[in-house]
């Protein structure tokens, strides 16, 4: 029951844009184009599950005074590996991407999900972690993205020369631009909350208050502190 929660919190209560508002600096900056969402969706989501899965396992053999040294190494140590492979296998991803494959490391969701979950709980609970969050952030930036490239440039590149072209007639290029992905975001987080609301109201419930940015009531800590 605990793996299933953790599947489900990562994927749509805690979902790492949407819900805790993590990770925009690449969420702004890659979802130009759906495939450059997915590619680092993906990356950023095998980092996610292979951390956590060490992290899990060495976590009564680190130190507490160094764990958080030791959560960015092997963070980094994964990031290496997942920049290597794309540069070697999917270059033209890999240069698209650029700088923000190597930032993965600073990726405040991964170091987040390797303190507050895997260095607590088994490895299969955080597998689970680390599956949910990671799919729940490709799957938000597989929204923002479709949603700035139909509008900004009329196309849909899924992957690859798989694209969908002529989506709209009179597309608006600051869609595309820096501006369009903080415009995008905010209507994207009014929506869903907004649905929030509804769903709330449908089933006799209140709405949900704004999850705080206080650190004393973070989601991503189980225990609240």
């Amino acid at each position: 029951m605990k793996t299933l929660m953790a599947l489900w919190y990562g994927l749509f209560r805690n979902n790492p844009i949407f819900r805790l508002v993590l990770g925009l600096c690449p969420t702004l900056a890659v979802t130009t184009s759906l495939e450059n969402a997915i590619g680092m969706g993906l990356a950023s989501t095998f980092v996610l599950v292979c951390s956590n899965i060490l992290v899990s396992a060495l976590r009564k053999v680190i130190p507490a005074a160094v764990h958080i040294p030791c959560y960015i190494v092997i963070i980094a140590t994964f990031v290496t590996a997942t920049d290597l492979l794309m540069q070697a296998f999917l270059p033209a991803l890999s240069e698209s991407l650029g700088i923000f494959i190597p930032l993965i490391v600073v990726n405040c969701i991964i170091l987040g999900r390797a303190e507050a979950f895997a260095s607590r709980n088994g490895i299969i609970d955080s597998l689970a972690d680390g599956i949910g969050s990671g799919v729940g952030f490709t799957m938000s930036l597989s929204l923002v993205a479709a949603v700035r490239e139909i509008v900004g440039a009329g196309t849909l590149t899924v992957w690859g020369d798989l694209a969908f072209k002529n989506l709209n007639p009179g597309p608006i290029t600051m869609a595309i631009l820096p501006a369009g992905g903080f415009i995008t975001l905010g209507i994207l987080l009014a929506l869903i909350n907004r649905i929030g609301e509804w769903n709330a109201r449908r089933h006799g419930a209140p709405p949900p208050l704004p999850i705080s940015l206080d650190c004393r009531h973070c989601t991503m800590c189980p225990s609240g502190k």
